[in-house]
């Protein structure tokens, strides 16, 4: 932290219960070939694993809901975002909801309509830091046992780092990206085949969000035509040349509504896979796409000062390669950790 440094705006952080060493972040999607062809039957499947029934309070997540994408191929991908407050808990869920059982024995092709993707994060609490502007909970901090702040740990460069526990004793170096298969044409790339991408040292997981739901028709006029066009733009870079910067997956999801799938909630996030904490740290201090994004925000919040109602959060994992499960059933070659190979 520079000598002196005050923050220009508040930022606020999660503190979770002593008890809570760990947590787990899970994205189980399906894949269409087009929104067109999203007959709702994957997510109703995915989702009565989930529902209220399926298994004890106990092994239930504590928090979960419902995103969607179509990503640069043209292909729809929709996903639940799930959050349980320790691996066991996790592990029950997936054994007494039947959902392990179910998924090991899913075939590639066994359904034409779609895809299977699941990813898994598990990191300790340590490994893992939130900030948001406001303290409405998102994503694992619906399990925090108090909000922390205003903190001074935000805005310079470094902060990230700063932030998480586990930098203390560790540089978190991690594994150079092996090849940039990002930003392929579109086309028939299916692959009939279930896949298993092994974890890497110290992936960086990032979900950044923005919730405009409860903004003043001003502000929601400002937010559309002057901070979402940098910011969709970022993430379309990141999308399809991350390779360039050390980015193996981005998807800019949309929050929908978990029954019709309608979106129009107002609610975005980028879910994005870096390959060392050091690349989203370079990307976000050099690179022109995050530069404009930082530059936009600085100028709406000083704009608005307290009148802002714009919601932002994110959470940053560093992970263990055993931290980390990634595994596709019939999914185009870009999907997610795929595009690392």
């Amino acid at each position: 932290m520079p000598p002196n440094f005050k923050p220009a705006f508040d930022l606020y952080t999660s503190r979770f219960p002593k008890e809570i060493k760990d947590v787990v972040m899970a994205v189980i999607g399906a894949q269409y070939p087009s929104a067109e062809t999203n007959d709702g039957k994957a997510l109703k499947t995915i989702s009565s694993f989930l529902a209220p029934g399926a298994v004890d309070p106990d092994s239930c997540p504590a928090f979960h809901e419902v995103a969607a994408v179509v990503d640069n191929r043209g292909f729809y991908n929709i996903a639940v975002l799930a959050y349980w407050p320790s691996t066991l808990a996790y592990e029950n869920w997936s054994t007494k909801s039947g959902f392990r059982k179910w998924w090991a024995e899913a075939k590639p092709g066994e359904n034409p309509r779609h895809g299977w993707f699941l990813e898994v994060f598990l990191p300790t609490v340590d490994r893992l830091e939130t900030v948001f502007t406001t303290a409405v909970p998102e994503g694992a901090s619906h399990m925090r046992e108090r909000v922390s702040g205003p903190i001074r740990e935000h805005v310079y460069w470094g902060s990230m780092r700063d932030r998480l526990p586990v930098s203390q004793t560790d540089e978190l170096l991690g594994e150079a990206t092996k090849s940039d298969t990002m930003g392929l044409p579109n086309g028939d790339s299916d692959l009939l085949q279930r896949i298993r991408i092994p974890g890497r040292k110290n992936l960086v997981v990032i979900r950044s969000g923005q919730d405009w739901s409860a903004a003043l028709q001003e502000e929601r006029l400002l937010y559309v035509n002057s901070m979402q066009p940098p910011l969709v733009k970022g993430m379309d870079y990141l999308r399809d040349y991350g390779g360039e910067v050390g980015c193996l997956s981005c998807r800019f999801m949309e929050i929908v509504d978990p029954i019709t799938v309608e979106g129009g909630k107002d609610r975005t996030f980028a879910l994005a896979y870096f390959d060392d904490l050091a690349s989203l740290e370079q990307w976000s201090k050099e690179h022109r796409t995050h530069l404009a994004i930082f530059g936009e925000f600085a100028k709406y919040a000083k704009s608005l000062g307290d009148k802002m109602s714009l919601s932002l959060f994110h959470e940053v994992l560093v992970l263990e390669p055993e931290q980390q499960v990634f595994e596709y059933i019939g999914c185009h070659r870009g999907t997610g950790m795929l595009g690392s190979l």
